[in-house]
């Protein structure tokens, strides 16, 4: 009898160790060593370590999570059905990371979420709270996907399983992304590093997608924390004057003024503003709404927009807490409330 328990536990073991290691986390990136791999792993130069299990022990056994309200349906956003193609500049919050960029007649979505909940499998994980401000099936043809990293409330891989079925995009990926996207079924990927760009051409435009550092880690499973990379991007024209800045996740470092300096005119840049409590936790990966101000500045951006915030309850601050301290904090920076905007789910801003 203690033999066929035996028997059964090892079982169960090597099925959850093949299924983490073949499954669930992303394949290891083998490539350069650079001044951010070294040769296993990704890191960020100078950046205070990421917590530690005992930190991450200490935070799950004292929390004092923020308020959210209760899951609310289609009705508590507004719901929005884009425009096919626009030819100036339009950028959506469709929830979470998902802004929908329009630029000269190409639709760009970043780090795409429509799921339910933003977990392993789609079950174990944040829970969805408000829907997406552009339902699914609402959306316009979609040329170009930009994956920030592999975190699931940033690589969903239903929806991008979803999206590549439905219009074959072009999808452009921090370095280690790509081979999990493909053992997924999904193809037409680009891996980018720190400061590499690539051109994307449609119906006789060009954009060029600069990959830009972040200040985070990543990781789906337990064998596969940080052997990929991580990465914000700057989507420059080669039509039209002023570039677009996707920050993806990050917390606060000097690479910020490096953007700012190497692109000197940011006409918008999305922020992130929210799970950033408790800060002594979250500090090293993700900005407060007072650092984002900063963030801002730092880039030299005309306009901002907050988010990361408002969809899945990942931190201890509150649903309505990132934006009420975005706001404090641009009264106490003198930096006029009309230059970063926290949008709500389905608005947009025209540029």
């Amino acid at each position: 009898m203690i033999l066929w328990i035996a028997g059964g536990l090892l079982i169960v073991i090597l099925t959850s160790f093949l299924i983490e290691r073949f499954v669930i986390a992303t394949p290891p990136y083998k490539g350069a060593v650079s001044d951010h791999f070294n040769g296993e792993t990704f890191f960020t130069p100078g950046a205070p370590p990421t917590g530690e299990f005992k930190d991450l022990l200490r935070w799950v056994t004292n929390r004092d999570p923020g308020e959210w309200l209760p899951k609310r349906d289609a009705n508590s956003v507004r719901q929005t059905t884009p425009e096919e193609r626009i030819e100036t500049t339009r950028i959506t919050f469709v929830n979470h990371a998902t802004m929908l960029i329009q630029t000269e007649g190409i639709n760009i979505i970043t780090d795409p979420v429509w799921s339910d909940v933003a977990g392993v499998f789609d079950l174990v994980g944040a829970k969805r709270v408000r829907p997406a401000g552009v339902p699914f099936e609402k959306l316009p043809h979609i040329d170009l996907i930009l994956l920030s990293h592999n975190h699931y409330d940033h690589l969903d891989i239903g929806t991008m399983k979803r999206l590549a079925e439905r219009f074959k995009p072009t999808i452009i990926v921090p370095l280690g992304v790509k081979a999990y996207l493909e053992r997924e079924g999904i193809g037409n990927v680009i891996e980018l590093d720190w400061w590499n760009e690539v051109p994307f051409n449609h119906a006789n435009k060009t954009l060029h997608i600069h990959s830009v550092p972040a200040q985070h880690f990543s990781g789906r499973g337990v064998s596969d924390r940080n052997k990929s990379l991580w990465c914000g991007f700057v989507v420059q024209s080669a039509q039209t004057e002023g570039v677009i800045y996707f920050a993806g996740d990050s917390g606060y470092g000097d690479h910020f003024k490096r953007i700012g300096e190497k692109f000197t005119n940011i006409k918008c840049a999305m922020i992130p503003i929210g799970a950033f409590r408790p800060q002594w936790f979250m500090s090293p990966v993700h900005i407060s709404p007072e650092e984002a101000v900063k963030v801002h500045q730092d880039v030299h951006s005309r306009l901002s927009i907050g988010m990361h915030f408002g969809t899945f309850p990942l931190a201890d601050d509150g649903e309505h807490e990132p934006v009420e301290e975005l706001q404090k904090s641009l009264k106490q920076a003198s930096v006029e409330p009309s230059t970063f905007r926290a949008l709500d789910l389905g608005e947009w801003i025209d540029f």
